[in-house]
Protein backbone atom coordinates (compact mmCIF):
# COMPACT_ATOMS: atom_id res chain seq x y z
CA UNK A 1 0.00 0.00 0.00
CA UNK A 2 0.86 3.56 -0.68
CA UNK A 3 1.23 6.20 1.06
CA UNK A 4 -0.80 9.69 -0.42
CA UNK A 5 1.46 11.83 2.54
CA UNK A 6 4.46 13.49 0.34
CA UNK A 7 7.95 12.62 1.80
CA UNK A 8 9.13 15.72 3.84
CA UNK A 9 12.69 16.66 4.49
CA UNK A 10 12.88 20.00 6.23
CA UNK A 11 16.65 20.33 6.08
CA UNK A 12 18.17 23.12 5.02
CA UNK A 13 19.97 22.83 1.44
CA UNK A 14 20.58 26.77 0.72
CA UNK A 15 20.07 30.29 2.30
CA UNK A 16 19.83 33.15 0.81
CA UNK A 17 19.39 36.67 2.24
CA UNK A 18 19.10 39.71 0.70
CA UNK A 19 17.93 43.63 1.56
CA UNK A 20 14.02 42.24 2.57
CA UNK A 21 14.32 38.88 2.47
CA UNK A 22 15.57 35.76 3.58
CA UNK A 23 14.76 32.44 1.40
CA UNK A 24 15.72 28.43 2.47
CA UNK A 25 15.56 26.11 -0.05
CA UNK A 26 14.95 22.57 1.47
CA UNK A 27 16.11 19.41 0.79
CA UNK A 28 12.61 18.26 -0.37
CA UNK A 29 12.37 21.19 -2.80
CA UNK A 30 10.25 23.53 -1.31
CA UNK A 31 11.43 27.03 -0.16
CA UNK A 32 10.45 29.12 2.87
CA UNK A 33 10.80 32.86 2.03
CA UNK A 34 10.02 35.34 5.01
CA UNK A 35 10.57 39.11 5.11
CA UNK A 36 14.05 39.83 6.69
CA UNK A 37 12.50 42.30 9.49
CA UNK A 38 11.29 39.07 10.99
CA UNK A 39 14.61 38.72 12.22
CA UNK A 40 16.33 42.21 13.70
CA UNK A 41 20.00 40.81 13.82
CA UNK A 42 19.88 39.50 9.92
CA UNK A 43 18.61 42.97 9.02
CA UNK A 44 20.88 44.63 10.46
CA UNK A 45 23.65 42.77 9.64
CA UNK A 46 25.89 43.99 6.82
CA UNK A 47 25.58 41.62 3.46
CA UNK A 48 28.93 40.19 4.19
CA UNK A 49 27.83 38.53 8.10
CA UNK A 50 24.24 37.90 6.00
CA UNK A 51 25.89 35.40 3.93
CA UNK A 52 28.18 34.17 6.48
CA UNK A 53 25.86 31.25 7.49
CA UNK A 54 26.10 26.97 8.60
CA UNK A 55 24.17 24.78 8.35
CA UNK A 56 23.30 23.53 12.20
CA UNK A 57 21.42 21.21 14.37
CA UNK A 58 21.61 17.98 11.99
CA UNK A 59 20.67 20.36 9.27
CA UNK A 60 17.71 21.78 10.70
CA UNK A 61 18.76 24.89 11.59
CA UNK A 62 21.05 27.61 10.66
CA UNK A 63 23.63 29.34 11.72
CA UNK A 64 25.05 32.60 11.25
CA UNK A 65 28.28 32.41 13.90
CA UNK A 66 29.34 36.88 12.98
CA UNK A 67 26.23 37.62 14.77
CA UNK A 68 25.03 34.58 17.02
CA UNK A 69 21.66 34.13 15.30
CA UNK A 70 20.03 30.88 15.25
CA UNK A 71 17.17 29.97 12.93
CA UNK A 72 15.32 26.17 12.49
CA UNK A 73 13.69 25.24 9.64
CA UNK A 74 10.60 24.00 11.80
CA UNK A 75 10.36 27.63 13.00
CA UNK A 76 10.46 29.13 9.45
CA UNK A 77 7.98 26.74 8.82
CA UNK A 78 5.15 28.05 11.15
CA UNK A 79 5.94 31.50 10.55
CA UNK A 80 8.07 32.57 13.75
CA UNK A 81 9.67 35.65 14.31
CA UNK A 82 12.30 36.92 16.25
CA UNK A 83 10.61 37.49 19.99
CA UNK A 84 10.52 41.45 20.29
CA UNK A 85 12.31 43.00 23.43
CA UNK A 86 10.03 44.49 25.67
CA UNK A 87 9.51 48.33 26.69
CA UNK A 88 9.51 49.01 30.08
CA UNK A 89 5.58 50.68 29.68
CA UNK A 90 5.06 47.49 28.64
CA UNK A 91 6.44 45.29 31.02
CA UNK A 92 3.52 44.16 34.28
CA UNK A 93 4.14 46.08 37.40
Amino acid sequence: MTSLAPDTDIRVLAVSVDESRLSVDLMDGRSISVPLAWYPRLANATPEERAHWEVAGGGYGIHWPDIDEDLSTEGLLRGARAPQPHTPAEQPA
